[in-house]
């Protein structure tokens, strides 16, 4: 079905929408300039972060590639594909291995924020069930989607189109499960107050408070999630009823007819978002002279309107919190705290293992040579989703219970992807302390002598001192925010009966010249957030002071107590190769995009074949090929000398962890890869890269990316880090039909068009 007459409801519904939110953008715009400036002037810009990072983490590396089959509704039929997981977490599906090194287009480029990781067919059929009330396919009937193979994995979205994969064993399903997931935990990571703040007062707005699961991807996208919130169920409403032929068919309409409208809304939502953008900027010189003329004033006028709202919203809120917050607050912390730190543990067990594997492994095949490249793989640890996915799955753990219902949370998916991503800073960070040390230290590994046993020892325990202290200020500060995003919102739903309505005299209190910088509403949730601050603060700090999940007190101070800690300072990064390792120079383009680094070991790199293939929607009879077993890496030959081993693992667990830990695998962080996997391909220089937006400065605008012209051994298209689903054809003033995208199975580097 054509959508044209459908084009005209969908823009004006955009419009309404953005227009809303627009104007709550350009009111928090001003405060947020305000509150940067004066962070800036009075040098107390917030918090101070706790730990090291690393500039450029996974410059020149790709996370993962690696072959694996994926469905094409066109033909509906299974292919191979080549993917590539580049350092800016996107998808990018080749034809072949042998395409990509020829820098031909990509098939198709997938940003996956706002995805879930589905890997049975029977989830997915019920997400989709429920997609469209109503229509189910009978028992017996054949569903919308088959898998050829028991392990598949399906992305799956809400609006946009969806996507499917299969390997051929539950190993690579695990990896790959991995590999996505990671993908989806950074994308979606949304860190600009000024947008936050103004999509969380719309919804308030709307009588929606609390958390909300779409608040991923980049600003376009969540405006378009924003949209289309209010839009499809009016969508589903009109369009149901008219779909015709079989409940599997007009399932399958109905997700193409949501993705369609979904790049329409993405278009124009992009389009009205840059140009009140430009705008805001066009304005932020004027408006910061303002401030920083009028700073005391604008800050006496603040404190003047804060006493009076306080005075009358706070004997109200005290009331709400201690009949209907304080009780539960110890709750809410022991079960945040309990998987959290949980992960947290696993983070240190992680480090050592690996650290203490590097340690055997470099001692018994030969000394500084070996440092280098072990230093090189270890350095990357922290962006390697298959070991630290042990310490992610902690968080599977957490439950809120009848907290949940209570304080009305939608979904805990927030609170977990943000410990998580918490988690993979801090492993990162931990890595960087063992690395300066052991370059400040020069320690010779070569011989396995008792003081270089010591010196690695005292090396493990001043890292792991510093990384408990580090991590349980970054915990501490977790729980303080995920108590205060449960309880804000409920008590701002409480006590909106009885405040909200009394809150536009003061605006009277304003003068008119800081009106932009002031907002009766924000000065109001400061007040309420103030009468729950107390006891959330008094909570974390009984927590630290008991020592329960190995937290620690603020009162403690650690710079002094290490003498290897000013070794800590920041300083240039290291290059282990360049320095010690004695590389050639450059290398040519080509051969360092077949060169490239790998975070993640490759299972399956030869190009595979399904055990049956799917044509059109019938399996083939048993006695198909079996599926092809994958070939491991091989692990390498045993440590030659396991008693001295044994010794230098019994010194660093007494030093640094204490007794009883046991030694486990060896080091095996991308070493051992049988094929080198290719680089991924850089941003393009037009296109800027994703930054991260300081907690008190504006959002500034993203550009989206642009469709390469198809042709055929066409240089390379390079994914910026801001694509959007994937890359989509201007839909310009009429609506095209939500006719499924294809791609051309003959010919080698063909740009399709998605």
């Amino acid at each position: 079905p054509c959508l044209t007459w459908l084009s005209s409801p969908i823009a004006e519904k955009t419009g309404k929408v953005l227009g809303e939110f627009c104007r709550c953008y350009k009111e928090q715009y001003g405060v947020a300039l305000f509150n940067s400036v004066r962070y800036e002037i009075e040098g107390n810009g917030g918090p101070q972060a706790q730990l090291l990072h690393r500039k450029v983490p996974l410059e020149d590396h790709v996370i993962y590639s690696g072959n694996l089959f994926q469905y094409i509704e066109e033909n509906k039929k299974w292919r191979n594909r080549f993917c590539v997981v580049p350092h800016n977490y996107g998808l990018v599906l080749y034809e072949n291995k042998l395409a990509y090194e020829r820098d031909l287009p990509p098939r198709v480029l997938v940003n996956s924020a706002g995805y879930k990781i589905l890997t049975s067919v029977d989830q997915y059929l019920e997400l989709v069930n429920s997609s469209l009330p109503g229509v189910t396919p009978k028992s017996g009937h054949s569903p919308i989607l088959k898998c050829p193979t028991d392990f598949p994995l399906i992305l799956w979205h809400p609006y946009a189109r969806h996507y499917y994969f299969c390997v051929m064993t539950g190993k690579e399903q695990e990896k790959w499960g991995a590999v996505f997931q990671d993908c989806v935990r950074h994308c979606n990571n949304v860190e600009a107050p000024a947008f936050t703040d103004a999509i969380r007062m719309y919804r308030q707005s709307k009588e929606q408070y609390g958390t909300w699961d779409m608040l991923c991807g980049n600003e376009t996208q969540v405006l378009s999630n924003l949209v289309m919130e209010e839009l499809l169920p009016e969508l589903r409403t009109t369009i149901a009823p008219r779909l015709k032929g079989k409940a599997q068919e007009r399932q399958r309409t109905w997700i193409q007819i949501s993705d369609a409208v979904y790049r329409m809304v993405y278009e124009q939502t992009k389009a009205q978002y840059d140009a009140v953008m430009a705008k805001c900027e066009q304005e932020r010189p004027q408006m910061e002279s303002t401030i920083r003329t009028d700073m005391d004033q604008i800050i006496t006028s603040k404190e003047h309107l804060a006493s009076k709202i306080r005075a009358f919203v706070l004997p109200k809120a005290e009331v709400c919190v201690r009949n209907h917050v304080q009780p539960y607050i110890s709750s809410i912390l022991e079960a945040l705290m309990t998987p959290t730190s949980q992960g947290f543990a696993e983070v240190r067990e992680v480090f050592f293992k690996e650290v203490t594997d590097m340690n055997m492994n470099i001692v018994n095949e030969g000394g500084l040579e070996k440092l280098v490249e072990y230093m090189e793989k270890l350095s990357h640890l922290a962006f390697h989703p298959v070991k630290m996915q042990s310490c992610y799955e902690k968080m599977d753990q957490l439950k809120l219970e009848g907290l949940q219902q209570r304080f009305d949370v939608s979904s805990t998916s927030v609170f977990k992807q943000r410990a998580q991503i918490h988690m993979r800073q801090s492993s990162g960070e931990i890595l960087l302390y063992i690395e300066i040390f052991f370059h400040a230290f020069c320690w010779d590994v070569g011989q396995a002598s008792g003081k270089s046993q010591g010196g690695a020892g005292s090396l493990l325990t001043t890292c792991i001192a510093k990384y408990d202290y580090d991590s349980s200020t970054v915990r501490k500060k977790f729980f303080r925010e995920a108590l205060l995003q449960i309880t804000i919102p409920f008590l701002l739903k409480k006590l909106a009966p009885t405040c909200k309505g009394e809150l536009a005299k003061f605006q009277e209190l304003i003068f008119e010249d800081f009106a932009s910088f002031i907002l009766v509403e924000n000065t109001y949730e400061e007040v309420v957030l103030q009468s729950v601050m107390k006891d959330i603060m008094q909570a974390v700090k009984e927590a630290a002071v008991q020592r329960k999940h190995n937290l620690y007190r603020d009162s403690m101070v650690m710079h002094n107590s290490d003498p290897n800690l000013h070794l800590l300072g920041e300083g240039i990064p290291i290059d282990w190769g360049e320095e010690y390792g004695g590389q050639p120079e450059a290398e040519l383009a080509a051969d360092k995009r077949r060169r490239a680094k790998q975070v993640v070991s490759v299972i399956q790199d030869d190009e595979g074949v399904l055990p049956y293939k799917v044509g059109t929607e019938a399996l083939l009879q048993p006695g198909s090929p079996e599926p092809r077993e994958p070939e491991e890496p091989d692990p390498g030959a045993s440590p030659s000398s396991p008693d001295g081993v044994e010794e230098i693992r019994e010194v660093l667990a007494k030093e640094s962890l204490g007794d009883g830990v046991k030694a486990e695998e060896r080091l095996t962080n991308g070493v051992n890869v049988q094929h080198t996997a290719p680089a991924s391909p850089q941003p393009r220089a037009d296109v800027p890269s994703e930054a991260e937006v300081p907690h008190a400065t504006p959002a500034s605008p993203i550009p989206g990316a642009e469709t390469p012209s198809p042709s055929a051994g066409a240089a390379c298209h390079q994914p910026s880090d801001q694509e959007t689903g994937e890359e989509v054809a201007s839909l310009g003033g009429e609506c095209s039909p939500p006719q499924p995208t294809g791609t051309t199975e003959s010919g080698e580097g063909v740009q399709t068009e998605f």
